[in-house]
């Protein structure tokens, strides 16, 4: 960095570098100053040794700008479309500028321009102290501080002189730096053109349009993806541990303070076997027709699925188009019935004229985005491959009608990916129809713009997860994956990119029965994840290389061991006796406070103890405090 115009904003000394953190036991601190200097009017951060005091300025430690280095590696194969990847390609990895060795073998001076900080951290490691990491936006992890004399609240007041600093909602230890513009977000999403519209979010861009947003490096996903599961304006001006106006926690460096993360004590982990597939329907119909026992469908449909020719009877059920209760008869009439209000939507969307069209932009555009799909859904199985194929119209002309049923959501990306089996296992556009109907019932808060439903879903796996394997959330953290956005297209379509066409089938059909919680499919997260934790841990993944790995899972799982292992984990955090008050909610074994008020005050701290102490509620407390809600019996199995 070329000597220019230089002002001293802020210096601590006493700022200690922390050599081997992570990678040895012995205690390679190296003490030195911290400051923050004005540049030719750009604010940087710096930190030097103190033998280096009186020499030149700190070598520069930061990654280039997209556009100033870098190939994009196009050979990377994700083994699918890359429509729900969150990698599509990979940028090679940049030299990254070391800070220079001195041949005492110390490590010399670094500087970060502040805006290129990406996120600070608390963390403590092995050797009991508590330092703060820095982290470039390129991806890069600074050497980690230790302020032995204290002065992380006044580094923190100057740094936001210059930036904003965000606590993450789902990791207590983390905070992510954005410029003072409330445009910079959005101007910063321009310059790198992921998006046609500044004020779209990247989740909503990405689902309506990913092959439009495709990432262009790898840089980028870690750059950004990252922060879009965060809401959009955080409350950075209320009082928290940034605030000075706060009053101070007991620890000297408050906002630094010691956070452990144990999960509760958990038994062993009960092994579960699979059943034989639901093969005689009739068993279950009264003379006239009637299901006499759902439950036990239900239970058998999740031990074991459903043979193939009984999936088309049995999935109308499942997806609630026929009623449990409703006779032979009856399903006659909702066929008659449905039938003709399927093809009077059908009609709508098929009256319209080219001039027409021409005027309805909404229209327009759902239309151009289903023919774009549909041309790239399942082409591999028979009934939707080659040109021309007739399975290809009906999937096309199922959807367009779903856009006159529910025109506010109309059709977002994905929902392709739901409608394909529907229509390969029933062969007939009204069922289908309806089946997709009472599908996205369950899914479509996935796929609405705010992305509330696919944050929330997010957090409920992270608590699952730290109750359930505090050390891999803990690692997770460490790699600046602790939001699991990785996870993100697991959730979105239920896995639909993960196993073979045939696995979906049988997996859907056991979500549908929504046993033995609701929330089943945040466990099979949770069993893929554990799955992966000796490889992702064992080989020291960084966060580039935790997505490129997740990703390269798809269509290579075992559906019929995630299945054992997530309902394994169910028992397992069931049968615990000091599992929290959150992630029992989450399990659906313990219902929220009957008091909405004070449900309201109580779950923001509540989540935040989760997710960054060690201290588990008990099940008798949530009894206690539950003493008027009904007691959510467990399934039983067959």
């Amino acid at each position: 960095m070329e000597a220019g115009n230089r002002r001293l904003i802020f210096e601590k000394e006493g700022v200690y570098l922390h050599t081997n953190a992570k990678r040895s036991n012995q205690d390679t601190t190296i003490p030195g100053f911290i400051r923050i200097v004005e540049l030719d009017g750009e604010p940087i951060l710096e930190w030097s040794p103190v033998q280096d005091e009186g020499k030149n300025a700190p070598a520069v430690f930061y990654a280039k700008k997209e556009g100033e280095g870098g190939e994009e590696e196009t050979k990377f194969d994700p083994g699918y479309e890359p429509d729900w990847a969150v990698i599509s390609t990979v940028k090679q990895s940049r030299e990254k500028v070391q800070a220079p060795v001195r041949e005492t073998g110390h490590w010399g001076s670094f500087s970060l321009p502040l805006t290129e900080l990406y996120s600070l951290r608390r963390a403590r490691f092995s050797l009991g102290r508590n330092f703060m990491v820095l982290t470039s936006r390129g991806g890069d992890p600074l050497p980690p501080l230790h302020f032995h004399r204290g002065g992380t609240r006044e580094l923190l007041r100057a740094m936001q002189r210059y930036i904003r600093l965000a606590p993450s909602p789902v990791d207590g230890r983390l905070f992510l730096a954005y410029p003072h513009d409330s445009g910079a977000l959005s101007q910063s999403f321009d310059e790198l053109q992921l998006f046609d519209d500044a004020s779209s979010d990247l989740v909503s861009r990405f689902i309506q349009d990913p092959y439009a947003t495709t990432f262009g490096g790898f840089s980028k996903v870690t750059n950004f993806f990252r922060g879009a599961l965060r809401p959009p304006e955080s409350p950075l001006h209320s009082r928290s541990a940034l605030d000075p106006q706060m009053p101070h926690p007991s620890d000297d460096e408050p906002g630094f303070e010691l956070i452990t993360c144990q999960g509760a004590e958990l038994g062993p982990r009960p092994e579960v076997t699979r059943g034989q597939p639901l093969d005689n329907w009739e068993q279950f119909l009264d003379p006239e027709g009637r299901v006499t026992d759902p439950q036990k469908v239900k239970e058998l449909v999740f031990r074991g699925g459903i043979i193939p020719s009984l999936r088309k009877e049995v999935w109308k059920f499942l997806l609630g188009f026929y009623p449990w209760n409703s006779t032979t008869k009856e399903r006659e009439d909702i066929i008659r019935v449905k039938t003709d209000e399927y093809f009077r939507m059908k009609v709508q969307w098929k009256s319209v004229s080219e001039e027409q069209e021409m005027r309805n932009s909404l229209l327009r555009g759902y239309r151009s985005l289903i023919e774009r799909d549909v041309n790239r859904t399942d082409r591999q199985n028979p009934f939707f491959s080659g040109n021309e194929n007739p399975g290809l119209k009906l999937l096309h002309d199922v959807l367009m009608t779903y856009c006159m049923y529910n025109f506010d959501l109309g059709y977002v990306q994905g929902m392709s990916d739901l409608l394909a089996p529907l229509l390969f296992v029933t062969q007939n556009e009204v069922e289908s129809f309806w089946c997709l109907t009472g599908f996205m019932e369950l899914v479509h808060q996935n796929f609405e713009e705010s992305q509330e439903a696919m944050k929330q879903q997010l957090l409920q796996l992270s608590l699952l997860l730290r109750a359930l394997d505090p050390e891999l959330c803990d690692y997770l953290d460490s790699q600046d994956s602790g939001s699991l956005c990785f996870c993100f297209r697991w959730l979105l379509i239920w896995y639909k990119r993960e196993f073979p066409f045939e696995d979906i089938l049988h997996l859907w059909e056991v979500l549908w029965t929504r046993l033995p919680c609701e929330n089943f499919h945040l466990l099979m997260a949770c069993a893929i994840l554990e799955s992966q934790k000796g490889e992702l841990i064992g080989s020291n993944h960084d966060f580039n290389t935790i997505l490129k790995h997740i990703n390269e899972l798809n269509m290579k799982l075992d559906l019929q061991m995630v299945l054992r292992e997530a309902e394994g984990i169910y028992l397992q955090l069931t049968l615990c006796k000091e599992l929290p008050v959150k992630v029992q909610e989450v399990l659906g074994v313990c219902l929220p406070s009957i008091s909405h008020d004070i449900a309201l005050e109580s779950e923001s701290r509540e989540t935040d103890t989760l997710l960054t102490h060690s201290e588990p509620r008990g099940a008798a407390a949530c009894q206690s405090n539950l003493s008027h809600t009904p007691q959510r019996s467990q399934p039983t199995y067959p």
